[in-house]
């Protein structure tokens, strides 16, 4: 139902995205429409502005040309009314008129012509026509009708010559009787008037007539309309070309291609006449304007429309813009819809993340459940196989029967430890391994893995050495299980994979080896340099044999040294650093001259399960988890690893570990726990080697110093002989108890053809007083075949690798010194022996062999067992008082588990110390009983674990005597119980 709802929930917001996408196109689109149209209508606005400034100015300039012709109209009617009716005789005639209008016409540029008409009353028009000799006619060319008066031209200018003798109040002229009106209007007003359009006889263009009255002289400005009729004497009049007119006015001004103009008498609104333009409406209607012209007649009335010729283009801004817009919407919008979608598809990809995390998880715990159960399964039974073989060694058996066991113990421990291996890689990918944090003793770890490989490199015939400097202190805190398990995967790896040479385990102080590094800088490389001697090159290493890194030389270990002892002289005499005090950081390097790790497959070293090729396994066995298991443990102990290595000459790995130093309060109980103390009966003792090669006589003489033995080391057996017998300056007979007591020699300085002359030259300096006694030869050799070619005057062999523990041994018996005794020495009490001899233990275990292997393993160190196999019946037997000193508790148990019972027996101890506070201090100490679980599942018994529940500790099946020597020492000794010491 869960995953339908999502489902339902991600289709809803699917289909809420496509239509919002929608919307915001819709809303797009529209914006871009409207914003379109807006920017459209901007644009026909400022084209009618546009529109409006042209037609305006244009109309501006027509009245005041218009204007202009009009004022030289009036001004030529003064001329005549001056010069023809004031002056007598008259100085005007037509000749006179013609010629001074002809030369006077620029002035008046909107003029046809002028003409001047003068009044004739009916009574005078004979005695007027036989003065100018010609009758009155009309526009017909007929004589004038009879009437009230004429207005006959008597002057005109050239252009308009066609019209002398012409009646202009016969109507003809204008075709119309309002003509005449306008005549008779003129006289009344004193002012100029207006026809209305017509056809101008000789263009055919439409104009109107101006007719200005022209007075007799005398007439007062405010004179009355009936004083102007009397004094008009004529009529001025003057044809304006109104096409004409308009048409230069437009070719003298710019954009006259873009607009129409027409210009009308709108004197009759409802029937307007046009004076210029066509009626048709050939240009764009929507944008026109109207402006009204003033000619100077008040009655008549004309206006100017203009409008454009072509329907204004589209602006490209308005088409640019809101393009632009629309696509950067939809940019938008995709890029909101692409992030709503990509959301929605993290969204999901986080929703299937969680879902494989928890199925990852839940693998995991599966993994981890399965790991702990095979863990169990196979554990268990092993245990039985290896306390089975442990109890079957210990009975008599023929070599054969006994090397078969031991085969069979050798296998199972081998198999224990894979499994180890493989848990130990779950856990630390479960992030379940801790690192614990107690004393231990370094060399003696180191001695310990050397141990574990001596046959083998004795086999192969290589030098497998340990040095650590002494700068590093003799007690640590840290793991010292992991510790071990991280050397001993290096070192086994490195004797597995080296036929020839050595495998040479170092360890220094990391500001140590920073000093020798940034000193080996400042020598400008000729630290590394090396001498070739012949064909094969010879490397001052410790078998002489090239290695992979150029750093650890003969040279680099000398540095090592000197900076060892100018640090502790530093150290001595001022105080130590706050850091270095609390904590050591330790430079492991495991150095081997094997076969080198392939270039190709270097990258994946530390990839668990990987090795070089596949015939590696099939050659050298092993899982190829070793290395990855080391790496994750350094790191987990706060130190890096590293490695270089090259095909056929060798690989060195390195590892930093961060370490506490231990306090002086734990010393004591530290050492009581470390598997060997060696002896201080070698105190003062002298010894000389003899050994070509440097780094291999400074182990050995690491190993001898901490035996307080004091070494000279020679290169040749000459030189030892001399400096017996001090003829060197080294040493002489003058200094008694200062003689060396032991002649170490290297295999090969040592020559069977010498051994005589050896003894031989050593009795001669005896007798001779040169020494007191004859030290004692001791021949180190690498492998065991050596012996048969060691000769037959050596006191003693040395197979290596050495050990301090070794060296001592076979000192004491060289020397007849016995069992020396050190002060160090735990007694017996702290032995697994002494610790669980008497006790009383109860061990609870529902599987009957590994019942019988705890109980003969406890029983063999001389505890009293008790066995049970439930967790009930364990809890009957516990039941306060009781004679139990300890308890070894499996954890996994039907009906109820070991923690269970472990969490009851705590409530009933509680209860029990409540109701009887006890008075004994023996009581008082039964009255926590140390548990401990015996358990075959290593993930999930760890410590915390078992704590929770209130026990004190565990053992792994199948346990070991130093596994158990260890958990048990933590509680017996403390608790001090009676009969224990």
């Amino acid at each position: 139902m869960g995953l339908g709802t999502v489902a339902e929930g991600d289709k809803r917001w699917w289909w809420n995205r496509n239509v919002i996408m929608v919307l915001w196109m819709m809303l797009s689109v529209g914006f871009c429409i409207g914003l379109h149209c807006h920017m459209r209508t901007e644009s026909l606005r400022k084209a009618g502005e546009t529109l409006t400034s042209m037609c305006e100015e244009r109309a501006r300039m027509l009245q005041e040309q218009f204007a202009v012709s009009v004022n030289h109209v009036h001004a030529l009617a003064i001329l005549v009314s001056t010069f023809h009716y004031q002056k007598n005789p008259p100085a005007l005639d037509q000749v006179t008129f013609a010629n001074y209008a002809a030369r006077t016409s620029f002035e008046r540029p909107l003029l046809n012509g002028v003409a001047y008409a003068e009044r004739v009353v009916h009574a005078e028009r004979e005695l007027f026509e036989n003065q100018q000799g010609w009758m009155i006619k009309t526009m017909k060319r007929e004589p004038s009708p009879v009437q009230d008066e004429y207005a006959p031209v008597i002057y005109s200018q050239e252009t308009v010559s066609y019209i002398e003798a012409l009646d202009m109040m016969s109507g003809e002229v204008h075709w119309n009787q309002e003509d005449r009106e306008n005549i008779l209007r003129a006289r009344a007003t004193g002012k100029a008037v207006l026809t209305r359009p017509f056809r101008l006889l000789e263009s055919n263009h439409l104009g109107v007539v101006l007719t200005f009255p022209v007075y007799l002289s005398g007439l007062p400005d405010d004179a009355t309309t009936e004083e102007r009729v009397k004094a008009t004497a004529g009529y001025l009049g003057g044809a304006f070309d109104v096409e004409s007119l308009v048409e230069n006015l437009l070719h003298q001004l710019a954009g006259n291609q873009e607009i129409v103009v027409n210009v009308y008498d709108v004197t009759n609104t409802s029937e307007p006449l046009t004076m210029y333009g066509v009626h048709l409406p050939d240009g764009h209607m929507s944008l026109s304007h109207v402006s009204m012209l003033d000619f100077g007649d008040p009655f008549r009335k004309h206006q100017m429309k203009c409008r454009y010729r072509k329907k204004p283009p589209v602006s490209l801004s308005s088409i640019t813009t809101p393009s632009g817009i629309f696509v950067i919407c939809m940019l938008v919008g995709y890029i909101g819809y692409a992030a709503w979608s990509h959301y929605d598809n993290v969204k999901e990809d986080f929703r299937k993340m969680e879902e494989l995390k928890k199925q990852a998880e839940a693998a995991d715990v599966a993994k981890s459940q399965f790991l702990a159960t095979v863990s169990h399964e196979i554990r268990t039974p092993m245990n039985g196989v290896l306390g089975m073989l442990d109890m079957l060694l210990d009975t008599d058996l023929n070599l054969t029967q006994k090397d078969y066991a031991q085969t069979a113990q050798v296998c199972g421990r081998a198999l224990i430890s894979l499994i180890n291996e493989v848990l130990d890689r779950a856990k630390i990918e479960a992030g379940k391994l801790e690192i614990e944090s107690v004393p231990f003793d370094l060399r003696s770890i180191l001695d310990d893995v050397i141990s574990l490989f001596s046959a083998k490199s004795r086999e192969k015939g290589i030098e497998l050495a340990v040095y650590v400097s002494d700068r590093v202190p003799t007690i640590l805190t840290g793991d010292p299980g992991r510790f071990r398990q991280i050397i001993t995967n290096l070192v086994g790896n490195s004797v597995k994979f080296t036929e020839r040479g050595h495998v040479f385990v170092q360890v220094h102080l990391a500001e140590h080896v920073k000093m020798v590094i940034d000193a080996k800088t400042g020598l400008n490389g000729h630290a590394n340099e090396m001498n070739i001697t012949s064909a094969t090159t010879v490397f001052n290493t410790l078998s002489g044999l090239e290695v992979a890194n150029s750093r650890n030389t003969c040279e680099s270990f000398k540095m090592l040294l000197s900076h060892g002892a100018s640090l502790s002289c530093t150290f001595r005499s001022g105080s130590v650093p706050e850091s270095i005090a609390d904590k050591v950081t330790l430079v492991v390097s495991v150095e081997d001259t094997g076969i080198g790790i392939p270039v190709h497959a270097q990258d994946r070293v530390f990839t668990p399960f990987m090795q070089a090729d596949s015939s590696t396994s099939r050659n050298y066995g092993g899982t190829g988890i070793g290395l990855s298991i080391s790496k994750c443990l350094v790191e987990l102990m706060g130190g890096k690893m590293n490695f270089t290595s090259r095909p056929h000459v060798g690989s060195t790995f390195t590892f930093t570990a961060v370490l506490q130093k231990c306090g002086k309060s734990s010393g004591v109980n530290t050492k009581r726990s470390l598997s060997e103390v060696l002896p201080t009966c070698f105190r003062g003792m002298r010894a000389i080697l003899v050994d070509r090669q440097p780094v291999r006589a400074a182990v050995t003489k690491y190993h001898l110093r901490r035996l307080s033995i004091i070494t000279e080391d020679v290169r040749t057996i000459n030189e030892a002989l001399h400096t017996l017998s001090g003829q060197n300056g080294y040493l002489n007979s003058s200094q008694p108890g200062k003689q060396p007591s032991i002649f170490l020699i290297e295999k090969d300085s040592w020559d069977p053809k010498i051994d005589f002359h050896i003894r031989n030259q050593l009795l001669q300096r005896k007798e001779a007083g040169h020494i007191e006694d004859v030290p004692k030869v001791v021949l180190l050799l690498t492998t065991e075949s050596d012996k048969t070619r060691a000769g037959s005057h050596a006191d003693n062999i040395i197979v290596k690798p050495l050990r301090a523990s070794t060296m001592a041994t076979c000192f004491q018996q060289m020397l007849g010194m016995g069992k020396c005794q050190n002060k160090d020495i735990v007694d017996n009490s702290a032995s697994l022996r002494g610790l669980l001899d008497g006790k009383y233990i109860l061990v609870v275990d529902d599987n009957k062999v590994n019942l019988r292997v705890a109980a003969a393993a406890l029983k063999k160190y001389g505890a009293k067992v008790e066995c049970v196999e439930s967790g009930k019946s364990a809890l009957s037997l516990l039941q306060p008082p009781h004679k139990f000193d300890a308890c070894f508790m499996d954890v996994q148990m039907p009906e109820m588990d070991g923690f269970e019972a472990t969490r009851q027996i705590r409530i009933m101890e509680s209860k029990a110390y409540k109701e009887a506070p006890p008075d004994d201090g023996s009581v008082m100490a039964k009255r926590h009983l140390p548990i401990l679980a015996m358990t075959a599942d290593v993930i999930q018994a760890t410590y915390e674990e078992c704590a929770k529940c209130g026990m004190d500790g565990y053992v792994s099946k199948p346990f070991e005597e130093a596994q158990l020597y260890q958990a048990v020492a933590k509680f017996v000794v403390s608790q001090q119980i009676p009969g224990s010491s």
